[in-house]
């Protein structure tokens, strides 16, 4: 394992580990993709309501941005009523095993809270 994935002298920004954070950081990327991990392909009402605290706006933001950067797939089929669909692409697959490292590493450290909703479970 390396010491640091930042090195002394270089700006977050210029690293592998800025560029992943560019990526998935903010409020809803990393949900959004949790969702589309565990049902393949949604539409834009149903990512909406699975999140529950985004908006319409921010969701569709949130979407553009992760389409713009390879993570998502965006499918628009020729009907009235328009249907759009998201998917994981390859790219967003391939952040999968990071985001299922940051789960296990929550079920270890988590919150009070969080254990005892395990233990009810």
């Amino acid at each position: 394992m390396r010491e640091t994935c930042v090195p002394t002298g270089v700006a977050v920004k210029d690293t592998g580990f800025g560029y992943t954070l560019s990526l998935i950081g903010g409020k809803y990327k990393m949900i959004i993709l949790h969702w589309l991990s565990e049902h393949q392909v949604m539409r834009h009402n149903e990512l909406k309501r699975s999140i529950g605290t985004i908006s319409f706006k921010t969701l569709s933001i949130m979407l553009k941005e992760l389409e713009a950067d390879g993570l998502i797939l965006r499918e628009e089929f020729p009907q009235v009523p328009p249907k759009v669909e998201y998917s994981l692409s390859e790219r967003g697959l391939s952040l999968l095993p990071l985001l299922n490292m940051m789960c296990e590493w929550g079920e270890k450290n988590g919150s009070p809270a969080l254990e005892v909703a395990q233990r009810q479970a």
